[in-house]
């Protein structure tokens, strides 16, 4: 359904430090970066897989609410990786890995704010 999200950061050096961290354990990470000299004065870090970046932060604009971005894991053991890393990067815990059978029986997710206080998840949709 989306070909990509960004949204704006108040410190793109910190935030990058935290996705950076945060998402090596689900296979993802710099993929392009836009440099203030392209864009005539803002950065903009593309995040993904190797093939192409589906997730931005960047400095154009004001970051305005809080924000929820869930990441697709492979396992559940990516889920734990990735909490332990973003935990580890200086994200603050907004819900230890585990199953929310209110979403279905096999949603396995845990949940981490972003330095700007953003509501980031990675899930596994199955048994594994």
């Amino acid at each position: 359904m989306l070909d990509h999200l960004g949204f704006a950061v108040r410190d793109v050096a910190l935030s990058r430090a935290f996705y950076e961290k945060s998402l090596a354990p689900l296979g993802f990470g710099i993929v392009m970066e836009v440099t203030p000299e392209m864009t005539g004065g803002d950065t903009y870090l593309g995040f993904g897989p190797p093939d192409r970046p589906q997730f931005w932060i960047g400095t154009g604009g004001t970051p305005a609410g809080r924000v929820h971005v869930a990441f697709k894991a492979q396992s559940r053991a990516a889920v734990n990786a990735f909490h332990r890393a973003a935990l580890a990067a200086g994200g603050t815990d907004n819900g230890a890995p585990g199953i929310r059978t209110h979403y279905h029986p096999d949603y396995y997710g845990a949940f981490v704010l972003d330095p700007d206080g953003h509501n980031i998840e990675a899930v596994c949709h199955g048994p594994d």
